[in-house]
């Protein structure tokens, strides 16, 4: 059962709360309920009929008083019994699975809702695949809750029926046959124990299986280039194995408790076929009321034992309701305190104090103290953990950080209204993320409403759009799953037309020139020129030629600023910040740009 515990967020409910929940949820479908119950009563009181007609022949036949008129007239009733059940029950499936898939389609919706509110701590210590489990799979077992629920309920009016028609024909056997039912409820509740620790199981090793899957497929370029398919494989199969020992597990329990019920229903009837037997011998039970009483019981019987078979099986309902709600009911730790509306941001940062780690316990900042002008263009530099990247999560508020404050435009970023503000950032990582979709799609993802002209202009005022002639469709061009029809420049070139689309307030470059050849980066660049302009820019950077023309650099040593000031006067002094960047040309890129383009003219003179 290793990997197979339950996660942070997780948390026990009991039954009762399952179903005050999940009642929530049918509720707003009351009308059509109410119209899938009647058809339940009309459908049972329809089955119960036949048993009671079959009484009335038989002892007819005993009789000798039942004719041809007779048995037309038994036939007639039999062919409409059959018909109008049929009614019964088509128009309460048609009804009962339209609420069912309404409700598990406003599951899913609120389930993938809680996914989006989610900070980013969430996915940080819960693996993607797990949580697509719990949108995917678990939502869809919730429906088996609703099938079942309906269908519980048909079989218990049944059980009501039958056993009003058993004490009109006899109430001593009537009574014996309800002792089964302690031994039947106590079964029910011995397997209602074993079934929910079960089906719990199953579904966490499902979603181990999904989380693997989906890891596999993001990393399958890097197993296929180091050639470690077969690790892959190796790694994939004991989990996939514990994922079948446990629901072979599940399996077990579901399936045993049908041969104990029966065996518990066949023992009873035996001793009902010689009691009843021996009455009618004594003349005192007729033949019709005997059989009735037999097929009364099968009737009895088989509802009472698909019940408690249907509560090993609601387990596994309850269990993914339970998984399910967890997500949605996950306390945010990143928590606003009010919710000001954000206008047009000036861009003055303020850090006071600020204490934070990922892991309370080991701070990666420490009573951080930095003010960053409206306008200013500063540059982070740092080796790997200083703190930098850091810094921009908090300001994005991506992370909740422990103490101290962080003021934008002299508000607490506590007190904003966070879908407003985060829309004035604007964040270009090292590898950034594309959808599918089109080149134009992605760039007019911050503004879907940006026109083809915008969506061109914003383009072209990068690299003074060069990098479009190489597309094969230009803008139109496809760029695959996660951006992969394109170059790592290209990618880079996208996300910064797309940063000027959306016109952020406040810039984040988190290394936007680590992974790209010389060319790209000089395109890159001017497009810089472009998107930093007017805006408060902290740029995250390890090359001397991308912090070059910054306002001022930061340096940063284990959370702490180490030395601070421009790059002239860095360089001129061999601070720190020359060994805290990789050794490249500080030729101005402007420079190397203006070159680049007078040699195109040239070849194209």
């Amino acid at each position: 059962m290793d990997g197979l515990e339950a996660e942070d967020y997780d948390r026990t409910y009991n039954d009762r709360d399952l179903l005050r929940r999940i009642l929530a949820y049918f509720r707003p479908k009351l009308g059509p309920m109410v119209l899938v119950a009647v058809m339940i009563v009309l459908s049972s009181t329809s089955q119960a009929f036949v048993p009671l007609l079959t009484s009335h022949v038989v002892d007819a036949i005993a009789d000798g008083s039942i004719g041809r008129v007779g048995w037309m007239f038994v036939l007639g009733l039999l062919g409409g019994r059959g018909a109008l059940g049929w009614v019964f029950n088509f128009v309460r499936q048609s009804f009962s699975s339209r609420v069912t898939g309404d409700v598990v389609l406003k599951l899913r919706e609120d389930a993938f809702d809680a996914v989006l509110e989610r900070d980013m701590s969430f996915y940080d210590e819960t693996p993607s695949g797990r949580i697509v489990s719990r949108v995917t799979s678990d939502t869809d077992d919730f429906a088996t809750v609703s099938t079942l629920t309906m269908d519980l309920i048909s079989q218990v009016l049944m059980v009501g029926i039958v056993t009003a028609l058993l004490f009109l024909r006899s109430v001593e056997l009537a009574l014996l046959t309800l002792l089964i039912v302690p031994v039947v409820v106590g079964l029910a509740l011995l397997f209602r124990r074993l079934a929910r620790a079960s089906t719990r199981q199953a579904q966490r090793s499902l979603s181990r299986v999904n989380a693997n899957l989906q890891e596999t497929m993001g990393g399958i370029a890097v197993a296929k280039n180091f050639r470690q398919e077969q690790q892959v494989y190796d790694e994939f199969r004991p989990i996939n194995q514990q994922s079948y020992q446990v629901t072979l597990r599940q399996g077990f329990v579901f399936s045993g408790i049908f041969p104990v019920l029966f065996l518990v229903a066949g023992l009873a009837t035996v001793a009902l076929v010689q009691l009843g037997g021996s009455a009618v011998l004594s003349r005192g039970l007729t033949a019709g009321d005997w059989y009735l009483f037999l097929q009364g019981v099968a009737l009895f019987w088989m509802p009472l034992t698909s019940i408690a078979a249907f509560w090993s099986q609601f387990q596994q309902g309850l269990s993914a309701s339970e998984r399910v709600f967890a997500l949605i009911d996950a306390p945010p730790r990143v928590v606003q305190t009010d919710t000001k509306p954000v206008g047009r941001l000036a861009g003055r940062i303020e850090f006071q104090g600020v204490t934070f780690g990922y892991d309370a316990a080991h701070p990666v900042l420490r009573d951080f103290d930095l003010t960053i002008e409206a306008g200013e263009c500063v540059a982070l530099v740092g080796h790997t953990g200083a703190g930098k990247s850091t810094l921009s999560k908090l300001i994005t508020r991506f992370y909740e950080f422990q103490d101290g404050k962080l003021l934008i435009d002299g508000d607490d970023i506590r007190t904003l209204d966070l879908g407003s503000y985060r829309r004035q950032i604007g964040a270009v990582p090292q590898a950034p993320f594309l959808f599918s979709g089109t080149v134009a799609d992605n760039i007019r993802y911050p503004r879907p409403d940006a026109t083809d002209e915008e969506v061109l202009a914003a383009a072209s005022a990068v690299g003074d759009g060069d990098w479009i002639e190489a597309l094969p469709d230009g803008l139109r061009t496809d760029v695959g799953e996660h951006g992969r029809a394109l170059s790592m420049g290209q990618r880079q070139l996208v996300a910064l037309a797309r940063l000027l689309i959306q016109d952020p307030a406040i810039v984040v470059l988190d290394e936007a020139t680590a992974s790209v050849d010389p060319l790209t980066e000089a395109q890159i660049q001017e497009g810089l020129d472009v998107v930093l302009a007017g805006h408060t820019s902290i740029v995250i950077a390890h090359r001397l030629s991308t912090i070059e023309h910054v306002d001022r650099i930061i340096v940063l040593d284990h959370g702490r600023i180490v030395e601070e000031g421009d790059h002239a006067s860095l360089l001129a002094r061999g601070a720190a910040t020359a060994r805290s960047t990789t050794p490249t040309s500080v030729t101005s890129p402007r420079t190397t740009a203006r070159g680049q383009a007078s040699s195109r003219s040239a070849r194209a003179n």
